[in-house]
């Protein structure tokens, strides 16, 4: 069978671990960064390899930090912390600190406040994500927002403040052992040197036409953050991609529909990349795309499990691709699958860890993303379960998931 050999040179692949490597040796890969760019010009060389390759950029809105601190007053003592993507600047800004424990929307009486909230495990069903908090302490009269990685011996956790150049207040994380001291009493003192900046982050696209005019989109992306490697969150996914599409490239001209890789940039900014390239898009070209299957953050566990945006076929056709495949249906807008999505296509997150707090995923977006979280076994594993899935999508002699 065709499959098998397909899965056959994914399992025997030797580039699929090198890539990996290669992406963390990178280094965190934060958009705008050398490290990032770098990274993008190696993607670029194995894309080209598979296929013609071009990259479509697009903008969004970028910022600039030089320095962020965050100060225990009145003994001095700095905090290790990590501003958030895109956060507002601030110049010595002396504030009493609040506790808000979980930091659900609903506190009231916050003004003038710097208050501190819980990260929770970003893949579960019930978590309240950052940004909602962070929407509501400032709503509520915040004046600084301080998001608190949980886990001892971690350091401060990142992630996007989504402010994109507008209003905000200035947001920051740190450990559970620098909110400990702060909660000791006396006053933070924070600062935030950056600015905002227009920019333009690469999107690198590779179509290899089939048979018919629809295309299955295969995507990931290739930013993330400055505290590790990002090796979780998404060196993964990008491995992973490129892995599968070596494998099926020798099929695609055959299959009733083509193959558009696509490797994004400025994920991490709420969505930007991938939200701005398919704005932009004409339309018919949209209305080619059959399908997106997009990887982030497909080790950390053995579990996998496809977020399915609310597609009520899709649940149907991934298990029969994967038997035992989680499923969980509603839209989670944590990854570029939700861009795909709002314009009506069929569209599904492959993530591994859901609901399972405990799982090397609970690490990502911190100091300890790093390769070792991620098994060459479990890595390959993964890829070969997404192989099957892509296969399925290509090969299917009718593909209508948009019921």
């Amino acid at each position: 069978m065709t499959l098998d050999t397909v899965l056959a040179s994914v399992s025997a692949d030797p580039l699929l671990w090198s890539d990996f490597n290669a992406l963390c040796d990178a280094g965190g890969r934060l958009a705008g960064s050398s490290s990032e760019s770098s990274a993008f010009t190696f993607a670029a060389v194995r894309m080209a390899a598979i296929g013609p390759t071009r990259n479509e950029p697009a903008p969004y809105a970028g910022w600039l930090c030089h320095e962020a601190r965050v100060i225990h007053e009145p003994s001095g003592e700095e905090i290790p912390c990590a501003p958030l993507l895109g956060t507002m600047p601030c110049q010595d800004l002396v504030l009493e600190v609040k506790d808000l424990g979980r930091g659900a929307p609903g506190h009231v009486g916050l003004d003038g406040l710097a208050v501190l909230a819980r990260h929770e495990y970003p893949f579960a069903t019930h978590t309240i994500h950052r940004r909602v908090k962070l929407n509501a302490a400032r709503e509520a009269g915040a004046a600084a927002f301080l998001i608190v990685q949980p886990e001892p011996g971690v350091g401060p956790v990142s992630g996007s403040s989504g402010r994109a150049g507008g209003p905000g207040i200035p947001a920051l994380g740190i450990g559970i052992e620098g909110a400990a001291r702060l909660l000791e009493g006396g006053r933070v003192r924070i600062s935030i040197a950056a600015e905002d900046r227009p920019m333009e982050t690469p999107n690198l696209i590779l179509e290899i036409p089939g048979r018919g005019p629809e295309y299955v989109v295969l995507s990931a992306h290739l930013d993330g953050h400055s505290l590790a490697e990002s090796a979780l969150d998404n060196a993964t996914g990008v491995a992973a991609a490129l892995a599968m599409a070596r494998a099926v490239r020798p099929f695609v001209t055959g299959a009733p529909r083509g193959l558009m890789l696509c490797i994004f940039g400025a994920e991490e900014w709420a969505l930007a990349g991938s939200r701005s390239w398919l704005g932009a898009m004409d339309p018919e070209r949209r209305d080619r795309m059959a399908f997106n299957l997009n990887l982030d953050s497909i080790a950390g566990s053995p579990k996998l499990t496809a977020l399915t945006s609310g597609f009520a076929k899709l649940p149907g056709f991934l298990t029969g691709a994967v038997p035992g495949l989680g499923v969980h249906e509603p839209l989670m807008p944590n990854s570029d699958h939700a861009n795909f999505a709002a314009h009506g296509i069929p569209a599904t997150r492959i993530v591994a860890g859901f609901n399972e707090p405990e799982s090397r995923l609970r690490l990502l977006l911190t100091g300890a993303d790093k390769r070792r979280l991620a098994p060459e076994a479990e890595l390959r594993a993964a890829t070969l379960a997404c192989t099957r899935m892509l296969w399925e999508a290509l090969m299917a002699p009718e593909l209508d998931l948009r019921g």
